[in-house]
């Protein structure tokens, strides 16, 4: 093996980012107080970073920060005081969700590397040239991905010069990363803002499959499958596990270690993943990776396996041989968290101390002696221009503190000023104490040059194209195609996720019907994207919507004009021109998670649309994985390739709370979850209506479970009616529609 692969590992706290160091990781992924997708971890200060990247680069490894959270319009002020600071750090990456903030990175603080995160889900080679436009640097697959997508994924990474990452350990999420609402739509709480309540592992009524936790993946362990990750080409091995403790980390990451390092060295494989069982785990498994999504990934309980695994793996069933099996289990457990306690004894990440002596006689040049720590390191430095007789102020104590008290950017405490060797009433000018403090930061921070602080513009919020309410519906069904002639409205037709290779149904649907606005969904991978693009170069649309940034940067090079679609969560002005002005796109939905006041501080770019769907089911979650084999069951073993294709699969499933949700899967789509309620907002148009263009609203069948279908047409006429000042048309459409919410439009994020 002559590449040398990175184990990424997790630090929730201080302690296990020691953790993490001390047992080998290469690299490490942490998180501040705000911006990051890990709410519920410990997460660090300021002051903590500091010590943190002099603790990890003392030991080779580096410190990536985690910015994966969509930004309000109201937190760019304090998301740009974060990037200030981390500019003039040695953080080696940050990583990014918000399509706003590689914006702002690439303009305004373009040193910073910057990763996509695992919930911007990415899945195809067009998702791949999108990041490698906006900045990106490196991008963490889907983790529903097989080992052949991957390797070739990678090689399109590689060839934009993006180094690609895959998780190989920790918790599975069973919904596609970033298209989850779950949480969002039950108690308030986005995935999207770090806040998952994680639904996917909550206790539902007993299914017919006899199944309590009928969502509840095992976790993921490529621990025996490094050689294909090798071969793939991969760059990075990420575990997961930023709410876990450091005894986790610290197990987790060794036992990689050891394993990366045998391979490396010998080629060979370690065969014994004991270790990976003593901790949290939900028991393992590789079946995304190996592309066998079979029922056997599932495990009827969220709780901790490790016992049972030793139990079971013991194949003991006397009760004192058990008990046996369990003391040897927490002995062994305990041993590795005595030895991490031996190993990090000792280690700090405080700060370290400085002092400051300034001396300087008459006629001489103003002296700064510098000591870090107890003599670790010391420097005298000077001013080109000499000390003259103070004529008004002279150099005090007082003043020097004021003038040296933020050296460095706070990464040093200050143990003391010393100016025992400054004769009184002396003066220099003030540029030259600017110059000496700027010296002494670059030399304690080890740098080239400091990157002045940044401020941006206020951005111009550009009027709309017209003041006319315009309304645009989505299909998903030929049948429905008669409501082209019922209305002057825009019909975008819903494209399924999984298409048949070859197959030009849909092309002959789209040039048969030229009202019909493609509508392409938020995941596509491998032949069922070469499909899509496919139908693109065959159609050539005047416009279509994407919700998949894959099909928008294809859409982009061939000069169609292109629609962000709701699903690409836009929640801020500085994502709309990272859209606009790196992909030319003419227009997006703002995300329905936001509420009324955070969607009225977004600036709208020139000549660009805003558009937001105020009726349409609500999505909780999507799924490479079948909801229908802990449900109402299924006879084959496994997802083969047809089933994509083929299925079209519904039913229920009810929480202990008396709530049901619809499980549906259409023709050609995944397996997805909605909410029992339709999402409804006719107040946004009183309320916001002079901010869109457009006014969306989603005829399709799906999520409607066992709901009776509305009549379209006439449903279609109520929203005219009201977007025209009909005043009658509210309440018509809330008798139509009788189970409805807005409560994402109340609450917002």
């Amino acid at each position: 093996m002559n590449k040398k692969i990175e184990l990424l590992a997790p630090g929730g706290d201080v302690e296990a980012i020691k953790a993490a160091v001390i047992a080998g990781a290469n690299a490490v992924y942490c998180g501040l107080d705000n911006f990051n997708a890990r709410n519920r971890a410990s997460n660090l200060s300021f002051d903590d970073l500091a010590g943190i990247l002099r603790l990890a680069h003392a030991h080779d490894c580096e410190v990536f920060l985690t910015l994966n959270v969509v930004i309000l319009e109201q937190e760019v002020a304090s998301l740009l005081k974060v990037l200030n600071k981390l500019v003039n750090s040695k953080i080696d990456g940050i990583i990014v969700q918000d399509l706003g903030v590689f914006k702002l990175v690439k303009k305004y603080f373009p040193s910073l590397s910057v990763h996509a995160s695992t919930q911007l889900t990415s899945h195809n080679e067009g998702q791949i040239k999108f990041l490698a436009k906006i900045g990106a640097t490196r991008v963490n697959l889907s983790r529903e991905l097989n080992i052949g997508e991957i390797k070739s994924l990678t090689a399109v990474a590689h060839q934009h010069d993006l180094l690609s990452e895959v998780f190989v350990h920790g918790a599975l999420c069973v919904a596609f990363s970033g298209q989850c609402y779950s949480s969002s739509v039950s108690v308030g709480n986005s995935g999207n803002r770090g806040s998952c309540s994680q639904a996917c592992r909550d206790e539902y009524e007993v299914t017919e499959t006899g199944n309590l936790y009928p969502l509840n993946l095992k976790d993921n362990s490529a621990y025996f499958d490094l050689p294909a990750l090798v071969d793939a080409g991969v760059d990075s091995l990420k575990v997961e596990g930023r709410i876990k403790n450091a005894h986790y980390v610290y197990t987790v990451t060794d036992t990689w270690r050891k394993q990366i390092d045998s391979f490396e060295s010998s080629g060979q494989l370690q065969n014994d993943d004991s270790n990976l069982h003593l901790v949290f785990n939900r028991g393992l498994t590789n079946s995304f990776l190996k592309g066998d999504l079979n029922k056997d990934m599932f495990i009827d309980s969220p709780r901790d396996y490790s016992l049972k695994h030793a139990v079971k793996e013991s194949k003991v069933v006397l009760l004192k041989d058990i008990e046996q099996v369990k003391a040897a289990h927490f002995q062994q457990k305990n041993s590795l968290g005595d030895e991490l306690a031996e190993k990090i004894k000792g280690i700090s990440t405080a700060k370290q101390s400085i002092s400051l002596s300034f001396t300087g006689k008459l006629n001489q040049p103003l002296s700064l002696t510098i000591i870090v720590g107890d003599n670790e390191k010391t420097v005298c430095l000077e001013t080109k221009s000499t000390l003259s007789t103070a004529q008004e102020s002279s150099i005090t104590l007082p003043v020097l503190e004021k003038s040296f008290k933020n050296v460095a950017f706070n990464h040093f405490d200050i143990s003391g000023f010393n100016c025992t060797g400054l004769e009184e009433n002396l003066s220099i000018p003030f540029k030259e104490i600017t110059t000496l403090k700027k010296q002494a930061t670059l030399w304690l921070t080890e740098s080239d040059k400091i990157i002045p602080h940044v401020t941006i513009p206020e951005l111009v919020n550009h009027p709309k194209r017209s003041d006319k309410l315009s309304l645009s519906i989505l299909i998903a069904d030929v049948k429905d195609s008669y409501l082209c002639d019922l209305t002057h409205a825009d019909v975008y037709f819903k494209l399924p996720e999984s298409l048949k290779k070859g197959c030009n149904k849909h092309i002959d649907l789209l040039l048969n019907n030229p009202r019909l606005i493609p509508w392409f969904p938020a995941v596509l991978i491998g032949k069922d994207y070469n499909e899509s693009v496919r139908i693109l170069e065959q159609v050539r649309p005047k416009r279509i919507v994407s919700n998949n940034t894959g099909i928008a940067y294809k859409a982009f090079e061939m000069g169609i004009e292109w629609i962000a679609g709701p699903f690409l969560n836009t929640t801020n002005s500085y994502a709309l021109l990272t859209l606009q002005e790196e992909l030319n796109c003419a227009g997006a939905f703002i995300s329905n998670e936001i509420n009324r006041l955070q969607i009225k501080k977004i600036a709208r770019p020139d000549n660009f649309k805003l558009i937001y769907s105020i009726y349409h089911p609500i999505l909780l979650m999507t799924s490479r994985q079948c909801f229908f084999q802990r449900t109402v069951g299924c006879d084959k073993p496994s997802i083969e390739d047809g089933c994509m294709l083929k299925c079209e699969k519904s039913t229920t499933i009810t929480n202990v709370k008396g709530v049901s949700y619809a499980v549906d899967k259409q023709k050609g789509g995944y397996p997805s979850i909605y909410n029992d309620e339709q999402f409804l907002n006719v107040d946004i148009v009183k309320d916001l209506g002079d901010l869109f263009d457009e006014f969306f609203i989603d005829l399709t069948d799906i999520g409607s479970g066992s709901k009776a279908e509305p009549d379209k047409a006439q449903l279609m006429t109520q929203f005219e009616n009201m977007l025209n000042g009909d005043e009658t048309a509210q309440q018509n459409l809330e008798q139509m529609v009788t189970l409805s919410t807005r409560n994402q439009y109340r609450k917002g994020l």
